[in-house]
Formats: C-alpha cells, sequence, structure tokens
C-alpha cells in the first residue's frame, strides 16, 4: 500500500525528476515533432509531462508556421501509460492549471483525485483532440492505458509492427482510463474483450478494426510518418481544420462527450472504492506490479 495513493488531506511534497525536459519539440519542414522524453521510464506521463506537452502543443498552434504535428516517445515504448511508481510520479504536486478547474493539492478524499484527472486527464485530452492543425500520433512498442488517451487523441495513428495497445486496468477494479474513447476506437463487443480481459492488441489487429491508419517496420516508422505529415502540410491549412473538426462533431453527434463524462464518474467511483476497501486508490498496484501482470500476461515470463 501507497499512502499517496489513498485519498486523504494531501501536502504539496517536493519531486526530484530525472529530467527538466520531458517533452522534446521541434519544427521540421513546417512539422512540429512533439516527442515525449522519459524514456528510461517508459515514457510513463507525470504531471511535469503532461503540463510540458500542452506547453508543446500550444507553441505548435500558435505558430503560423507549424501546419501538422506529430506527436511520438523517444526510447523503446510510445508510452506505458500514467505514472503510478516512478521516482517522478508528483500526484501531490501542484501546476498552474489552465481549465478553470481548481488546484487538487489541496483538496481531502475523492476530490483530490477527482479534481487533478478532470484537468490533467480528461480536460487536456480534449483541449489536444480539438488543436486546429493536424495531429499524428507515431507509435511504437508500449501503448498502455494513459498512453492511447494520447494516441487517441490524435487524428491518424502509425504504428510500428512491434507495437502493442492494451488498456489492463480492470485489474485494478477500474472501468478504463479516464479519456473513455474505447467504443469509438473499437467495435463494443472487441471494446469489451479489450477492457474485460486486458489484453495486448496487437498493432496489426488495431489496423483491422481501423484504430490504426497504417503500421509499418519500426525502422521506417520515423519516415512513414514524415511522409504522411508532409502531405498534410501542403494541403490548405483551413481545409484541414475544418475537415477535421466535420469529423469530431460526427463523434460529438454520437454522444462521445457524453460517454466520456458518464465513464469519468464510474472511474471515480471504482478509485473511492478501492480506498475505502483496501486503502489504495488503485487497488494496491504500482507500476512494477502492473508491469510484471502485462508480462505475464503476454507469455514474458
Amino acid at each position: 500500500m501507497s499512502d499517496s495513493d489513498r485519498l486523504v488531506e494531501p501536502q504539496e511534497v517536493d519531486i526530484v525528476y530525472e529530467t527538466d525536459e520531458p517533452v522534446t519539440y521541434e519544427v521540421i519542414d513546417h512539422v512540429a515533432w512533439i516527442m515525449l522524453n522519459r524514456p528510461g521510464f517508459n515514457n510513463a506521463q507525470n504531471g511535469q509531462m503532461t503540463y510540458a506537452l500542452d506547453d508543446a502543443f500550444m507553441t505548435a498552434t500558435n505558430d503560423d508556421d507549424v501546419r501538422a504535428i506529430v506527436l511520438g516517445g523517444n526510447g523503446k515504448h510510445f508510452s506505458a501509460g500514467h505514472d503510478i511508481g516512478t521516482p517522478g510520479r508528483d500526484l501531490h504536486r501542484h501546476f498552474d492549471n489552465r481549465l478553470m478547474v481548481p488546484g487538487h493539492v489541496n483538496k481531502p478524499a475523492a476530490e483530490l483525485l477527482y479534481t487533478r484527472e478532470k484537468e490533467q486527464y480528461v480536460g487536456m485530452c480534449r483541449r489536444w483532440r480539438d488543436v486546429a492543425k493536424p495531429t499524428i500520433a507515431m507509435v511504437q512498442g508500449a501503448c498502455v492505458a494513459g498512453g492511447l488517451m494520447l494516441a487517441w487523441v490524435c487524428d491518424l495513428i502509425v504504428a510500428s509492427e512491434d507495437a502493442f495497445f492494451q488498456d489492463p486496468v480492470n485489474r485494478m477494479g477500474i472501468p478504463g482510463v479516464e479519456y473513455f474513447a474505447h467504443a469509438y476506437e473499437l467495435p463494443p463487443r472487441i471494446a469489451k474483450e479489450f477492457l474485460l480481459l486486458g489484453e495486448r492488441m496487437t498493432a496489426q489487429r488495431a489496423e483491422q478494426f481501423g484504430m490504426v491508419n497504417k503500421v509499418v517496420s519500426r525502422e521506417a516508422l520515423r519516415e512513414t510518418v514524415a511522409a504522411m505529415a508532409a502531405k498534410l502540410v501542403a494541403q490548405p491549412r483551413l481545409g484541414n481544420w475544418l475537415t477535421k473538426q466535420a469529423i469530431n462533431h460526427v463523434e460529438e453527434l454520437m454522444g462521445k462527450r457524453n460517454a466520456i463524462e458518464a465513464q469519468y464518474h464510474m472511474h471515480h467511483f471504482a478509485h473511492a472504492q478501492n480506498d475505502l476497501t483496501m486503502g489504495n486508490s488503485i487497488g494496491g498496484l504500482d507500476g512494477k506490479a502492473m508491469a510484471a501482470a502485462n508480462k505475464k500476461d503476454a507469455g514474458e515470463g
């Protein structure tokens, strides 16, 4: 059991980060390359990374020279999900909130996580999905739980042949990550399989369901994404934005926003239930325990 996971009256704590640059940013030929940069921790997303990612998206949005955006991850994996166990986990650190959501560190009990995740997870994912420029997720290796959220907010997803997708948080008694796009990315019965069993989905199977646009070798991944981004750059800027808005609007007509709102409350009911019954909001499982269980399920030892 970790005291940092209990939904009790919190106190802000000092965090020692392994890097001052959790996200890198570079513009090449009118394309902003935003790269998650915690490779030593498989690009697990802490608050430091989340706010740096928001800064990067805002920089790309405000730069008229940028016509398309690529989101990727440095190292072996795209992202192993939300940070639930590295030394840089910053659950109780205050950041200057940006979405008209109050700060979380002075909130008691279940209000702590509910407030924090409303800003950092659901709120920011919606913000990034609506960026007025086309976006491509470049996925290699693991795209797990919170990693799915980052890929799913992008307009296009290109994956390497060794990429896999997974949301195993039912193991914690939680019905999927906060940005609940599962039944929009996958057919309902496949989404149930994906969540209930929590097994890895290969990039090849994800492509069959339309969750991934293209699967290529890892060696060809960046080149393929760069070529796709170059085509987006050559298209009319306003046309790209309007096309993106039109299709996003169809998803909203299908109830996507309401579905995410409904599941968000189920998600936090599960956190509170875990805390009441086990004294730990994530069911007593940390990053190492989840990784070990995932490897076992995948037959890796």
